[in-house]
């Protein structure tokens, strides 16, 4: 499964010196205290490696094995596997109104008719984000009639340590989403709101729960084994890389559990985060859909499904979106680094997501690469942007593109 860069055409020595030049720029501009990265070419992994530590404090290194909670990545690794083979089962239909499926929305006039391509190609209309921690807090503290010190089933939700959510606040949730707005401009619209609903629709759909349906299904037969929600209750080996030191509601480090506030309040599983992986996990998965939804001699998807959802879906709207996966920017190979997203030389073919705490997943077909990010760019604080300004992840990986140029 490893091997050299030189075994598929690439100069190892340019990558070593680009790539640690760039974490060491990323480290001592405090975009990350640590960070790792794999990537995939031809279906051998060529580079592995770690670097910095989980914290500033230099105490605990970055191990090949470690574990990330993925943020936003999670909406390609979580739900969506799980809406592809709905969908290749003819079980839900992508053009019929969401409503049909999502029974809240029947009555809602300006939801009614918006369908679940609108919704995965962020198309719909709807407001970005609720902000669910709003519910609980009252001058800085937590309301006690929703969450609680101690578990019970009344308040069965874990949302940290020693943090129970009262149980039927999922509810409340649900019916803050029944009544949220859409404009009704079919514009490109990055919004994070239906993917707190999907867990649930693939629930009353499969009769199954939605955890042990995406793991029976995708990530068992894979090998992938830390590639789950609720870390905390699984017993890794593997470290648990920490995200942000949260003053505000944990009043500690969040290690373990999920980092975004709304997955949370779902009790750390929702669509739009809460997954937790090892880069090799992740590997595994882009891999898969890279080889059109076949990997190691089993296949997962149809490769018409894969062809589908990994393609813009609204290039006319200047919508770059695919079906719950991103894609290059429309024009992106005419753009500077600084400029691009992600590096200009990916192909229109390409896909991935990224995640608000620092990760990033990327696939192209073209160049049959996979290349996956890892690092906790949230720590202590999500103020840290510099892996934004610095253009990372996008160096990074304009870096095995130019590899194959350079003479040996």
């Amino acid at each position: 499964m490893y091997n050299t860069p030189e075994s598929v055409g690439l100069n190892s020595s340019y990558i070593q010196t680009q790539v640690d030049s760039i974490m060491a720029l990323g480290i001592t501009q405090k975009a990350f205290p640590g960070a790792q990265l794999l990537v995939a070419k031809q279906g051998h992994i060529i580079f592995h490696q770690a670097y910095g530590y989980h914290t500033y404090d230099s105490i605990q290194k970055v191990n090949l094995n470690d574990v990330y909670d993925l943020a936003s990545v999670t909406k390609i690794t979580g739900l969506l596997p799980a809406l592809m083979k709905l969908y290749e089962e003819g079980r839900i239909n992508l053009d019929a109104p969401f409503s049909k499926y999502w029974t809240d929305w029947k009555h809602q006039k300006d939801k009614k008719h918006i369908t679940l391509r609108e919704l995965l190609a962020h198309q719909s209309g709807i407001k970005p984000y609720i902000i669910f921690l709003n519910e609980v807090l009252k001058n800085g503290k937590l309301k006690k009639r929703f969450v609680r010190t101690e578990k019970s089933k009344r308040y069965s939700h874990q949302f940290y340590e020693n943090l129970f959510v009262k149980t039927r606040f999922k509810n409340k949730i649900y019916r803050k989403i029944k009544h949220v707005k859409a404009d009704g401009k079919k514009e490109y619209i990055y919004s994070g709101i239906a993917s707190l609903i999907y867990p649930k629709l693939i629930e009353n759909i499969t009769g199954v729960p939605y955890q042990s349906y995406i793991k029976e299904n995708i990530y068992k037969p894979l090998g992938c084994t830390t590639l789950s929600y609720l870390p905390k209750h699984k017993n890794f080996k593997n470290n648990i890389v920490p995200t942000e030191f949260d003053t505000i509601v944990r009043k500690g480090l969040t290690k373990n559990w999920v980092h975004d506030e709304n997955a949370a309040l779902l009790g750390g599983v929702s669509g739009n985060a809460g997954m937790f992986s090892s880069a090799i996990d992740l590997a595994k998965y882009m891999q898969m859909l890279l080889q059109k939804g076949t990997y190691d001699g089993q296949q997962y998807f149809k490769p018409s499904t894969i062809e589908l959802f990994t393609k813009i879906q609204y290039p006319d709207n200047n919508n770059r979106r695919g079906l719950g996966f991103d894609k290059p920017l429309i024009g992106n190979d005419t753009l500077s680094i600084k400029k691009s997203y992600p590096a200009p030389q990916v192909s229109a073919k390409s896909f991935g997501h990224s995640g608000f705490t620092g990760t990033f997943v990327w696939a192209d077909p073209e160049e049959a690469l996979v290349f996956i990010f890892l690092s906790n760019r949230v720590y202590p604080s999500r103020t840290h942007r510099n892996i934004y300004n610095l253009n990372i992840r996008p160096a990074l990986q304009q870096v095995f593109y130019m590899a194959s140029k350079i003479d040996p």
